[in-house]
Order: C-alpha cells, then structure tokens, then sequence
C-alpha cells in the first residue's frame, strides 16, 4: 500500500528503487581491564589506528576533491585532536583496552558538546563516525560505511558522514534519504555537489524495511512509500519534463522579460572549477578559501601557494565575476595557530572577520596573495569578509584590503541580523553585500544548522529571514549597490524567484543547481517575482510562505 512521507529536500531530481541501509555503527567494546605491563602497547595501538583512520580521510578527500576534500580534511584533524588523544592515553593507562578508550573518550567529547549547546554540536555526526572508523580498526571489523550492491539503490541512513557522502557512485546509489541533518548540513550541500536527490530530517527513515521500494523527490521532500506504478510513471513523466526544460535553458539567467540575474557557482577550490564551467555559471560567487588552510592547522599556508591556488580558479573565468570570501576561521573549523581553544560558545566567539583582526598578517598576506594572483587578469574580482556585524567591522576590512594594494571590490557577508538590519550603514564602507542565508537563518532563529531537531527554523522560506534579506537588498539599492545570495537558498528554483523578486541581484550556488534556477527563472517575469515575494512575506511560516509563492507563479 503507498503511503507518504515527508521530510526536507535538498537535493534536486527524483530516484526511485529499492532501499538499502547504511552499515550499522560499531558494537560498543567491551569494559574489560588490561594489566598496567599492557599499556603501552595498547596507547600504540590507539595511536596507529587513529593515524590511519585520519590518513584515510585524508586520502577520500583527495579523490573526491572540492567542497568535500575540505570537510574531509576537517574529519581528519578531529581524529587526531591532541586533546582526544591524551584523553584516550589517560583511560589506557588506568586500565582500559585502546578500543574501549577511544569509544569512552569520544562519548565524554560528544557530551560535553551537546550538552554544552556549542555551535560544533552540529559535527557530532563527524565526530561519530570518526569514532566508528576507529574502534572498527581496533576491533578487526568493517568499516562502516555504504553498502555493497551490484544493482542501483536508495541508500538510507539516520545520517550520512561526509566521507560517505563525499564518495558515493551516483551509478549505483540513486538518492539518499536520512532521518536527521538539515538542508545545510554537510551531506546536503555534498548531495547538491554530486546530484544526487536528497530528502533529509525524515521521521522514522530506519524503520523502511530493507528492499522496500521507494520514491525520492529531493525537489520537494516527499518520500514515496512502495509507490504505485502510476505514480512511478508521473513522477518519471515529471523527472523527464525538467530535464528537457533544463536542455533548452542556456546562456546567462534571466528572468521571461530579460532582467539580467546573474548566476555564479560556490566552489571551495581549483576542483570545483570543471564542473561550474559546464553548468554555464557566469563566475564565482562565493569562492571559499579555506581549503588551503586545512592543509596544517599549525601554520598557515605560504603566500606563493595561495597565489597559485586562488589563480586557478580566476583563469577559468575572463571577464566574469570571481567573489572570495577571506578565510572564514572559528567554531566549525577551528585552526591552532587562529582559534582560542577554551570559548565556551565559539559560533557567537571569536570567528571569521573577527579572528583575522585579531591576526592581521593572515589576513594581509591573503589580500596580497590575492592581488598578485589577480595581476594581467581580465577578471573581475571581489573579496568580502565573513562575519560582518556592523560599520566598523566593514571599515576594517576595506582599510585591511587597500594597505594591501588590492585593485578589488570589497564587500560584506551578511550572516548576522545586525547587518541586515544596518545595511546601509555598512554600504557606506563597502561596495557590495552578499547574503549568507545558512548562517543567517541560524543566528536569526538561534536553530545550529547541523541539527535535524530544528531544521524547520533552517528552513531558508522562514518568513523572518525573508524579511532580513528584503532589508538587505532595499539598503543595496538605495545605496546604488548590489545585493547577492551565496547561501544555499539560492539553489531552490522557487526561491531563486522569490530572492530575484526581493531584489537581490545575483544568486550563487552549487554548480549542479544552476540548470534548475536558469530554467525556472526564465518562465517568469520580474513582476511575477515581485508578486511571489510579497506573498512569501505576507505568511506566518515557511511552509506558508512557499505555497503562496507557488500559487503566485502558477497563477492560482
């Protein structure tokens, strides 16, 4: 009998096949006491598999390169993290096996930051399975990880760890679906990244029986539950009408009547760039730098391979727009020599533009490495900061940007409601403003990005956060500025509209979602968009807010 399902989708495009469950967690290890001759050995052990487990990370990283290999890297550092590993030699040397130590170790840590309400409880997912991962060394068994199947599938799983994500084969995994995670969680943006359908924060997603067959609509969330053959038959009839929509929509984004929205890509380095280019973005609009960081949290990477680096990506598009946020350090990706270990809430600490000038010859040799990479370059580039809360930080910033002889646009991330709300007080430091909505959303609605419970308060619809970007791109036009979107909102179609009608300017994101906003962008007129916004606006909730959006553009 089909039922239905609903959860939040993430990812474009529908899959239909039989579910397949990710490999269960490790068993936890026995309590069982070594003798004190014993412990040495066993610390020994502990350390060779946690070093193992990071260089593996390390290595899936650099196969699947890009957004991925930067969170992969992340994964790694937090296998290694000396205080973990001291916790681990400590709990060795009262008598606990490696494994059991580990498993310990990691749940005291997973505890402290869960109950502690810290921004990094959104990596518990991280941090689990680099513990599966290394007790699985210790103990001699499998890895926990995608399943094995010569034929296609649906894989399900309560969450997805980015090394899981980061290398499914798209040729046999279909679509995923989980039961928590967010639409910004790692898994959903790596999901956007591969292509393949995604619904996320699905309620009672384990309790699918193995082999049920089931329909993914990553469009909409819905999950179809031993779907019926007409249904199987609209869903594929849709599937194949937005693929043909998406052939015949070429060339720069527009909406029906020729108001130029332009789209950009987010690529998080060099491996990025292939697959914008085919997507037909018309530059970068958020180039994230942090990749070249993750290398060695000790130091931070030399001034000449930032230069190559970040020149890879602004020779791939002559005469577009390239826009490079500085290193966005802090909470989440925390660096040793950056970072202050001991906040006791690092995402509302020291982070992004405050932790740079907090250490200003980072941020001084990036914006010089940035002009010499920019140097005979018919590009055009923009740098921005993240983390911007008002005028003096954004003075900061562009005084930062001109003693380092930067010939460049500098501009203001918008994640922080103070800067929505002062938008045109900061317009008066800076030449442009870009919308982060993962990060807006999450300091708007006090809702951690990575945590399934409050992904409706993620949800980038939320009539408040639609409010604050109205805000920001009013203050841009007054100010005779632009205003753009390089959150994950812009890779909804529906919501790219809505974001076009609320006057932001241009729209980044993800390279496998820009088909989908081109071609749905160019059945609609500005003034149909301006309609669907103030509707959107109009409601109580996301929910709300997207159906009356729908009703708008679909002329109900």
């Amino acid at each position: 009998m089909e039922t239905t399902l609903r959860g939040v989708g993430v990812s474009h495009g529908v899959a239909i096949g039989e579910v397949r469950h990710m490999g269960t967690a490790v068993l936890e290890p026995p309590a069982k006491q070594i003798p004190a001759e014993d412990a040495e050995r066993e610390q020994g052990r502990a350390r060779q598999a946690v070093d193992a487990v990071a260089a593996d990370l390390m290595a899936r990283g650099n196969l699947a390169g890009g957004e991925a290999q930067a969170v992969l890297e992340a994964q790694a550092m937090m296998a290694q993290d000396p205080e973990l590993m001291a916790d681990v030699d400590r709990r060795i040397a009262v008598g606990s096996t490696a494994e059991r130590a580990v498993y310990d170790a990691f749940a005291a840590y997973r505890e402290l930051l869960a109950g502690a309400g810290e921004y990094l409880a959104g990596r518990v997912a991280d941090l689990d399975d680099v513990r599966n991962r290394i007790v699985a060394r210790l103990l001699g068994v499998p890895m926990p990880g995608v399943p094995d199947s010569d034929q296609p599938y649906v894989l399900v799983a309560r969450d997805l760890a980015p090394a899981d994500t980061a290398l499914l084969d798209p040729s046999l995994v279909l679509g995923f679906v989980t039961e928590e995670g967010g639409p910004t969680s790692h898994s959903a943006i790596l999901a956007r990244a591969l292509g393949v359908p995604a619904v996320v924060a699905l309620p009672g997603a384990g309790e699918l029986a193995e082999g049920t067959v089931v329909a993914v609509d990553g469009s909409t969330g819905d999950v179809f539950v031993s779907p019926s053959e007409e249904k199987k038959a609209q869903l594929s009839a849709a599937a194949a009408e937005r693929k043909a929509a998406l052939a015949a929509s070429t060339g720069p984004g527009a909406t029906a009547d020729g108001h130029k929205v332009p789209l950009l890509a987010n690529v998080g380095g060099p491996a990025d760039v292939a697959a914008a280019v085919e997507a037909g973005a018309e530059g970068v609009g958020l180039f994230r730098t942090e990749f070249l960081f993750l290398d060695d949290s000790k130091k931070a990477p030399s001034e000449q391979k930032q230069v190559e680096a970040y020149r890879q990506v602004l020779e791939a598009f002559p005469e577009g727009r390239v826009v490079v946020r500085v290193l966005d350090a802090g909470a989440d990706k925390p660096l040793d020599f950056l970072t202050p270990g001991d906040e006791p809430n690092p995402a509302l600490g020291v982070r992004g533009l405050r932790t740079l000038l907090d250490h200003p010859e980072v941020l001084r040799t990036q914006l010089t490495a940035l002009a010499k990479a920019a140097e005979g370059l018919p590009v055009h580039l923009e740098v921005m900061a993240p983390m911007v809360a008002d005028r003096r930080d954004a003075k900061a910033f562009a005084d930062a940007c001109r003693e380092a002889g930067l010939q460049a646009k500098f501009g203001a991330m918008v994640e922080i409601p103070s800067a929505a709300l002062r938008a045109r007080s900061i317009l008066r430091e800076v030449e442009f403003l870009s919308l982060g909505t993962n990060d807006l959303a999450q300091y708007t609605f006090a809702a951690d990005r990575q945590v399934g419970a409050v992904s409706r308060l993620q949800d980038p619809w939320q009539p408040a956060l639609l409010d604050l970007v109205a805000l920001s791109a009013e203050a841009a036009r007054a100010e005779g500025k632009s205003c753009g979107v390089c959150g994950e909102a812009a890779s909804d179609p529906l919501l790219a509209c809505v974001l076009t009608g609320l006057g932001v300017t241009s729209l980044s994101m993800g390279s496998a979602s820009i088909p989908y906003v081109r071609a749905t962008l160019a059945k609609y007129t500005l003034a149909q968009c301006e309609r669907a916004a103030a509707a959107a606006r109009a409601t109580d909730s996301a929910e709300e807010a997207r159906a009356a959006a729908q009703a708008v553009l679909s002329g109900e």
